[in-house]
């Protein structure tokens, strides 16, 4: 005679949950109910809502943010399902500063973009000024640590549970395009190729620049010494979060750079300029000078010339350079 053992109880209701996820997803926006098992990577999925059609948050614990909770939001390929061992392509696309991972999704027709109905996409949140990166807080590291979620903790959790593949690229606006530009360096292999729109592209251009940056990192009452340390005493985590100075990384894969001038462009209302992103224009037209020395192979550029830091430039120059991203991830645009 053969004893069977009822598996454990939080064994049972994962399961139990499991299914009742599967069977929701499809469903109108709302809450739905879900529970993973936490990630050996120091995060796991709290919560899911569906917010849209193929538009799913997760609410993600992190060990890397001190135990907080975040959310990162999915816009999903036809076809999704987490629950099949399907995995999809990935693009990643990162938000600016004071914005939040709904920005694209509010401010772009990113989730009416045809190309984008065979990639898993993938939004998350990176702080008011987060700046993806692991902050030094003084040399006693810990949160935040935006770098280490995200390439770590989420990309993890992304592929074991929510059908993303290993072939990933990743773009970005303003921050979220430093953002861009440094994962695809200080991660290599990790994305094949990365889109900066008027990204922060060499913080440690001149003093102008260094400045600007400064008073973004003591957004909301931060100390500003916090994020990288001081540009001189502690040059070379400043070095290590400059594009400019890890150009040689770049050099292997696709990069499209584009960036206005700050003067008034078509896309502004009349007489608009912009301080912030004429510094920018400088920034990225010297990574790209610095990119072709160090004899990058696919490098794109447009320095659009009249143009302010807004959405419509950020939207405009998305489409523009699908055709690169999605061409690295062999996907039809």
């Amino acid at each position: 005679m053969t004893t069977t053992t009822a598996p454990p109880l939080r064994s049972r209701v994962l399961l139990v949950l499991t299914a009742v996820l599967a069977l929701l997803l499809p469903t109108a926006p709302g809450a739905l109910a879900t529970s993973r098992a936490p990630s050996p990577h120091g995060a796991e999925v709290v919560a899911v809502t569906q917010v849209a059609d193929r538009q799913v948050d997760l609410s993600v614990r992190s060990t890397a943010l001190g135990g907080r909770t975040v959310k990162v939001r999915l816009l999903t390929p036809d076809g999704w399902n987490p629950h099949r061992r399907q995995h999809w392509p990935t693009l990643w696309l990162l938000h600016g500063c004071c914005g939040d991972y709904t920005s694209w999704t509010a401010m772009t027709d990113v989730a009416e973009t045809p190309a984008l109905r065979d990639v898993l996409v993938v939004m998350p949140e990176a702080g008011w000024n987060g700046w993806y990166s692991d902050w030094w807080n003084h040399g006693q590291g810990g949160d935040p640590a935006w770098e280490t979620f995200h390439t770590v903790e989420l990309r993890h959790l992304l592929e074991h549970d929510w059908g993303a593949g290993t072939d990933r690229v990743v773009a970005g606006l303003s921050m979220g395009g430093q953002g861009a530009l440094l994962y695809a360096a200080r991660h290599p292999g990790m994305f094949k190729a990365t889109a900066a729109y008027s990204g922060s592209a060499h913080p440690l251009l001149n003093t102008e620049s260094i400045d600007r940056i400064m008073g973004f990192f003591a957004g909301q009452g931060n100390d500003p010494l916090r994020v990288w340390g001081d540009p001189v005493a502690q040059r070379g985590i400043w070095e290590a979060h400059d594009p400019y100075h890890l150009a040689k990384r770049l050099r292997s894969i696709p990069v499209y750079l584009s960036c206005g001038d700050g003067t008034t462009g078509p896309l502004d209302t009349p007489g608009a300029t912009s301080a912030l992103e004429a510094d920018f224009n400088r920034q990225n037209q010297t990574l790209a000078g610095q990119l072709r020395r160090v004899g990058a192979r696919h490098l794109t550029t447009n320095f659009y010339g009249p143009g302010t830091h807004g959405w419509p430039y950020w939207e405009r120059e998305l489409h523009a350079s699908l055709p690169m991203l999605l061409g690295a991830l062999e996907v039809d645009d």
